[in-house]
């Protein structure tokens, strides 16, 4: 089974760090995407500035492997945006000769198993390859593997609005907006509209300060902000206290323009049910609190591992977190601040299923408080542990910038617009 590679699902930041570090090993491997480009996600959200610079946003093996190359390396200290990664970073990387052959664009992961065993069959489980069942152009195609790293991500998958987590019907999440949109170059459909936004983490603070400026240019155009937060400060985070000064400045802006009165800010608000109306959309509460009128609803909640494809493996997920229960005590939001990120690495991310591993945000399953540069922390030690260096593998070393995001900031009551609420995360360190 030595022979075989290790699949890598998802060619993102994290699963093109996990190909660099097996690489650097002598490991083969195979990059699996669904997407027609690399980092077809983070394209999603282009147009948005990451709060962590270059410094933290590129992996160690990845860069040895670019340096090689005329790759200007960006500016250590600047903010890509999610383009910005792609284009200067991840599209290089995966154009490298050490790639060719090695990455699969438009092929979706529907099944994995073992050769001729379900979950029930032990064994020799560990000494049978896996087969990967993977669908590209209208076909299914069988791969093996000796190793996999899921570093899928979750951002196809986002929560609900609702309350409860769960999506009531299919129809209403193809008309509610579950991404970052690009504002800016979509003002036509906000402009002098009431806009609801849902949610309380990073993607909802950047959709908030975005129509903010369209109410500048459209006075007309009213912002509703929906949270279950008690205290909506808490959403602000460490604001100037921040190591991360553009995550700081994030809640900082967020915080002005809802003392201003910019944004209708509806606080402890548990959303039961969002109905059709003859002048738009009624976002009802638990509590009988109703936001009517709504003309675009933007959820920006978060998002959910999907284990569906996963199935036939044996996986150990924590029934509250979703990842492993290791790793949930680490970055369990309920717990602890969501301010620190534990380091952690192959042990605390290892499943039952020999030498199948989720790396990257899907690894903390609904927890916020994930940053790329912990993903590939992650990956660097799967990677160790599969090519048999132990001692690499438990030597886990991460240094990151405290957030402060659950910091409160409280401003005086009589500057909050406060209808009554609770927020949601997104991913990002809502808490």
């Amino acid at each position: 089974m030595n022979h075989l590679p290790t699949v890598i699902i998802g060619a993102g930041p994290i699963g093109l760090a996990a190909a660099a570090h097996l690489y650097e090993r002598n490991e083969d491997f195979l990059v699996v995407e669904k997407g027609g480009r690399v980092g077809s996600n983070l394209l999603e959200w282009g147009h948005i500035q990451l709060f962590s610079p270059w410094e933290y946003n590129i992996n160690s093996a990845a860069k040895k492997l670019l340096h090689t190359t005329d790759w200007r390396e960006p500016a250590a200290d600047e903010l890509p945006t999610g383009k910005e990664i792609v284009e200067e970073y991840l599209e290089p990387l995966s154009s490298l000769p050490q790639f060719s052959g090695k990455i699969l664009l438009l092929t979706e992961v529907i099944a994995i198993t073992r050769i001729n065993k379900d979950k029930m069959k032990s064994s020799f489980r560990e000494e049978s390859p896996f087969v990967i069942y993977a669908k590209t152009n209208g076909k299914t195609k069988k791969l093996e593997a000796k190793a996999i790293i899921d570093a899928s991500g979750t951002w196809n998958n986002p929560n609900p609005p609702f309350a409860d987590g769960v999506w009531r019907d299919e129809d209403l999440k193809k008309r509610v907006i579950t991404t970052i949109p690009n504002i800016k170059a979509e003002e036509e459909k906000y402009k002098n509209k009431h806009i609801a936004v849902i949610g309380s983490g990073h993607s909802a603070l950047n959709t908030l300060i975005d129509l903010s400026h369209v109410k500048e240019q459209y006075p007309k155009t009213k912002i509703s902000w929906v949270v279950r937060k008690e205290r909506a400060q808490e959403a602000f985070g460490g604001e100037e206290s921040d190591t991360l000064a553009a995550r700081g400045a994030l809640g900082t802006k967020t915080h002005n323009i809802v003392d201003n009165g910019v944004v209708h800010l509806f606080s402890n608000f548990y959303v039961e049910a969002i109905e059709q109306g003859d002048e738009g959309y009624n976002i009802l509460s638990t509590e009988g609190i109703e936001v009517h009128g709504v003309d675009e609803i933007i959820v920006n909640t978060g998002a959910r591992p999907n284990f569906s494809f996963l199935t036939e493996l044996r996986l150990e997920v924590d029934s509250a977190v979703e990842s492993t229960p290791k790793l949930a005590p680490l970055i369990d939001p309920n717990l602890h601040s969501c301010g620190t990120v534990r380091p952690h690495g192959e042990e605390e991310l290892r499943h039952p299923e020999h030498n199948f591993y989720i790396a990257g945000v899907k690894s903390y399953g609904r927890a916020p408080t994930f940053l790329m540069t912990t993903g590939y922390e992650q990956v660097r030690s799967i990677v160790a542990y599969i090519s048999g260096d132990l001692e690499a593998a438990k030597k886990v070393e991460l240094e990151l910038p405290e957030t402060g995001v659950c910091k409160v900031n409280l401003a005086p009551k009589n500057q909050l617009q406060i209808v009554s609420v609770h927020g949601f995360g997104d991913g990002s360190c809502g808490c």
